[in-house]
């Protein structure tokens, strides 16, 4: 939803204008596409990284921060979604018209995930043998599993979505006991690859934890709508206390996560990265903790950002899937361009099933960490002015099938 539509959102709530000490709706809604366009350029670096052939966090700090700092994205994203799914209410003041709204949007995400963005992650049309579940996937089944819950009031829907983010590590060790899961429990949370009829489907977003997300993010939009001073602490407590708390239980290793700590002795990583490796597939609480718990102390302290970045930042931010959609081809094909040049007989790699069943990265094909953020910002400005067209466009027209886009 655009920040002009979420203004609409204020304009027309009663309270919105009368609650005392409450701040502009626009400054509110700034922060949430601040941080969204945020999330696009750390998204950027990590399909960069994809193709760069460098793995997914490593021994080295380099590598292990490169991966690491892109981790916010998913959580903010879903979380923020959830935030926009009730804002979109607020502004309907209907639910059955919200639940239309997040099953036609979910059903449409899953469309495109299985068909335009597959392709643009592979650049074939070997969809029997690979059919990629990805994020988009599950934000689209998440925002189906939404349209139920928002049937309730946000405050009950905020507190499944926190019983489900705290809760589903316990029942992982019997979801992975079985050999032989069910399609049903690899979508819902092992994962792993499995057939639908001719199509070979490959599960990376397990849908449980992240419909926990988005659920939590439906209840935080009540805290968006609060007297700004209010809605400040709370954020900042939130914030700081899931901070805090995914301290504590790392520290004490007592629950959360399946990956130990402290580190087995053979472990080639360094123990305070280690301290930091938590697993996102599927998302562990911990790893939510440490994700989710810096954006919303970051939301409050960006609620009047001004000047040239926060503009930029705002811009991605107000028009998100479509930068989504126009950047994995786009860094898809300045990979190809690179690897013509570079490693011209490495090439075929980058039209294989890309990213989740690639075969080894061939010798020499992988690019230095400099080559790889030097490629991410050129990739990320080159966005930037259709993504300023686009939002310009979303904020001067009233047609309803630019929501989906």
């Amino acid at each position: 939803m655009s920040a002009t539509a979420v203004e609409r959102v204020g304009i027309e709530q009663p309270e919105a204008r009368t609650v005392p000490n409450a701040a502009p709706v626009r400054a509110r809604l700034l922060s949430l596409d601040i941080v969204r366009g945020a999330v696009m350029i750390l998204m950027a670096i990590d399909h960069v990284r994809v193709y760069a052939g460098v793995p997914a966090g490593g021994p080295t700090p380099g590598i292990f921060f490169t991966r690491w700092v892109t981790h916010f994205c998913a959580p903010a994203f879903i979380f923020l979604a959830g935030t926009a799914a009730y804002l979109y209410g607020q502004k309907v003041q209907s639910r059955g018209n919200l639940a239309r709204f997040l099953v036609t949007r979910g059903l449409w995400l899953i469309l495109l995930e299985l068909t335009v963005l597959r392709f643009g992650w592979t650049f074939n049309f070997d969809y029997a043998n690979f059919t990629f579940a990805g994020v988009i996937w599950c934000i689209g089944w998440s925002m189906i599993a939404l349209a139920a819950l928002a049937m309730l009031p946000a405050a009950v829907v905020g507190a499944i979505g926190v019983l489900i983010i705290i809760g589903h590590n316990a029942v992982a060790p019997a979801m992975f006991a079985d050999e032989s899961p069910s399609w049903l429990v690899q979508v819902l949370y092992v994962g792993g690859g499995f057939k639908a009829g001719p199509f070979g489907v490959a599960i990376l977003y397990v849908l449980l934890p992240w419909i926990g997300v988005i659920a939590a993010g439906y209840g935080f939009g009540a805290i968006m709508r609060q007297p700004t001073d209010t809605r400040r602490r709370l954020c900042l407590t939130i914030g700081l206390s899931a901070i805090a708390l995914f301290v504590l239980l790392r520290a004490t290793g007592v629950y959360g996560d399946p990956r130990p700590w402290p580190p087995p002795a053979e472990s080639p990583m360094p123990s305070w990265l280690a301290f930091l490796n938590t697993a996102k597939y599927p998302a562990s609480l911990l790893f939510l903790l440490m994700t989710l718990g810096p954006v919303l102390v970051v939301l409050p302290l960006l609620e009047h950002a001004r000047g040239r970045l926060a503009t930029w930042l705002r811009v991605f931010g107000e028009v998100p899937f479509f930068y989504y959609v126009l950047h994995i081809p786009l860094i898809h094909l300045v990979a190809v361009a690179i690897s013509l040049v570079r490693t011209p007989q490495n090439t075929a790699w980058l039209f294989a099933n890309h990213p989740l069943m690639p075969p080894d990265v061939p010798d020499g094909y992988q690019w230095s960490l400099p080559l790889l953020y030097l490629v991410t910002i050129l990739v990320v400005i080159a966005l930037y002015f259709p993504c300023r067209w686009y939002a310009k466009v979303k904020s001067r027209s009233r047609s309803h099938w630019l929501k989906f886009l």
